[in-house]
């Protein structure tokens, strides 16, 4: 796993993708003058893949580089690869390294070298893929996360797109998850300018009461999360009530469950807010049930949803019938 330490570090891939060549891990470098170093000028994605037999299975790859293109859009540049360029090269990198574990990928496509304006329009964007080993975000924490409201609020409209997944937005989620650990919290949650209940530093969240799911909506300034939008496909499939509406911090407090979504976090309970236990203090039974269903889906287990998934090794195409994923 990627570490912050240099004495520690050690390069988690041998390739890595930038600007149409795979390129060895030393030599995917960019230059000081990067207008993105200076002005967070770039917009990313996070995918996860999963070893499943001989394969691997890469979740919501099209959705996701998808979702790229449109954040890049909203910061008015283009990307200089078309999605299915951008996706099909993910499966190269992947190949190339060899890859047979769980996987985290990370394409990210920022502005490059061209001066200091702010006007970065003609300033040229670079796209590069990593990709390298990775299991659980908050590890094997199968008893529920320990998180705390945050004294920061998320950053949200009129000052920023909140529907973009860009680089310059997430200093935002640095200053609260560091504020969290430093209070020895697992991870923090965010408010809206407005006191409500907005997302996690890199997740959405979920609360449960009475049998009814409850999520913040997008006027709350939430990233628009593709495990949340498959979380709610499958709550509905699963006959819960669900609400997407504003939701109240007192909320927080007398909920019976509570959890987060993430492409990181996958499915993570939620143990305590602000040192208050969440419900009776275990793992509730409809947190369970959307978790297995969940890791059912990414895994190919559920037929239903094999469309959601890209074969590395069995396919050289990101449109691939389903058929032609693993048979289990």
């Amino acid at each position: 796993m990627l570490r912050g330490n240099d004495e520690m570090f050690k390069p988690p891939a041998k390739f890595v993708w930038l600007d149409g060549e795979i390129v060895p891990w030393e030599k995917a470098t960019v230059h000081v003058f990067t207008h993105a170093l200076h002005y967070g000028t770039g917009v990313f994605e996070g995918i996860r893949a999963y070893s499943v037999g001989d394969d691997v299975l890469i979740f919501r790859l099209k959705d996701h580089i998808k979702r790229m293109s449109e954040s890049a859009r909203m910061y008015t540049f283009e990307l200089p690869y078309s999605e299915d360029e951008i996706s099909n090269a993910v499966i190269d990198l992947i190949e190339k390294n060899a890859f047979h574990s769980p996987l985290y990928i990370r394409p990210i496509a920022f502005k490059g070298v061209g001066g200091i304006s702010l006007d970065a329009r003609a300033t040229p964007t670079s796209v590069a893929i990593i990709a390298f080993p990775y299991e659980k975000y908050f590890g094997e924490n199968n008893s529920g996360l320990n998180i705390c409201v945050s004294s920061w609020r998320r950053i949200g409209e009129p000052a920023v797109p909140a529907m973009a997944k860009a680089c310059g937005h997430y200093i935002n989620s640095v200053l609260a998850r560091t504020e969290s650990a430093q209070a020895g919290f697992d991870e923090a949650l965010f408010l809206d300018k407005d006191g409500n209940v907005s997302e996690g530093t890199g997740e959405n969240i979920f609360l449960c009461k009475n049998g009814l799911i409850s999520t913040p909506s997008f006027a709350s300034d939430i990233l628009n999360g593709i495990t949340r939008q498959t979380v709610i496909t499958l709550i509905h499939e699963l006959g819960i009530p669900l609400e997407e509406r504003t939701v109240r911090r007192s909320e927080l407090y007398n909920c019976d469950e509570a959890f987060f979504t993430g492409t990181a976090a996958e499915v993570a309970p939620i143990a305590a807010i602000d040192r208050k236990v969440v419900g009776n203090g275990k793992l509730g039974p409809i947190t369970t049930k959307l978790r297995d269903e969940y890791e059912r889906i990414v895994t190919g287990l559920n037929e239903k949803y094999r469309s959601y998934l890209t074969s590395v090794y069995g396919s050289r195409y990101v449109d691939i019938p389903s058929a032609r994923l693993p048979q289990r």
